[in-house]
């Protein structure tokens, strides 16, 4: 029996991997689901599955760096939004990739690879590692994977007006309608263009082209308005200087 992780922090993606997985290939059995890097290490030492299907971009530890520290213990097949990551780590040795929103045909040529790469060693991806956070870091975010009900649907970063921290998650705010992804507020500040995206509060981040007018009250305070939204936004001292020229 083929032991198989999922790692995967958006739950109905991950169970969509699971159920078209084991659709394609009954004789798989999924020993774990982890919903964030840190859950999906410890399931590969408590489980030892053969292979491990990562999503790149998960809180905590990313697939990427679950990867390297995984080492040769298990074959990896990613899951992400970026095609150029994966197929750089198709070209350094991952077994696939799947890009989301799923593919069943990807989903077929990704097993299949999988299928005939189990007899051989895992391939060590800790190079992959460095080169592709690299990229990462240069290259800014340019859509966000949104749960809408039992849909996932893209959203380009150009559409969303500001992000909001609320609680554990984000909230990603467009013209007309809003969604919870569960990044942290710094990591995503630095995956977006700062030349667009302009931190305004520690829990927003703004959208430069969404801004209407930005207006200064009778006390010094400075609010945002938008415009495709009848809110304003606050702007804490700390990011006023933004502004300075009101």
């Amino acid at each position: 029996m083929n032991r198989i992780l999922i790692a995967e922090d958006e739950a109905l993606l991950a169970a969509e991997v699971r159920e078209e997985l084991l659709r394609q290939w009954p004789e798989a059995q999924v020993v774990g689901m982890a919903r964030d890097g840190h859950e999906a290490l410890r399931l590969v030492e408590q489980l030892a599955p053969q292979v491990c299907f990562l999503d790149v971009q998960m809180p905590g530890l990313s697939g990427l760096e679950v990867a390297q520290l995984i080492g040769r213990r298990a074959h990896v097949v990613f899951i992400t939004a970026h095609e150029r990551y994966a197929v750089q780590a198709f070209d350094e040795g991952a077994v696939g990739y799947l890009l989301k929103p799923l593919d069943p045909v990807r989903m077929a040529k990704t097993l299949l690879r999988l299928k005939e790469r189990l007899s051989q060693p895992p391939a060590d991806l800790g190079g992959l590692t460095a080169r592709t956070a690299a990229a990462n870091a240069a290259e800014p975010l340019r859509w966000i994977t949104v749960q809408r009900g039992r849909e996932l649907q893209l959203i380009t970063v150009e559409d969303v007006a500001y992000f909001r921290a609320d609680h554990k998650y984000i909230a990603v705010v467009t013209a007309d309608s809003e969604a919870l992804i569960s990044v942290p507020l710094k990591e995503l500040v630095q995956r977006l263009d700062g030349e667009h995206f302009w931190q305004v509060h520690r829990s927003t981040i703004v959208n430069a082209r969404a801004i209407k007018s930005v207006s200064r009250s009778l006390s010094g305070k400075l609010s945002i308005a938008l415009k495709n939204r009848a809110e304003t936004l606050e702007v804490s001292p700390a990011y006023a200087h933004r502004f300075k020229q009101l």
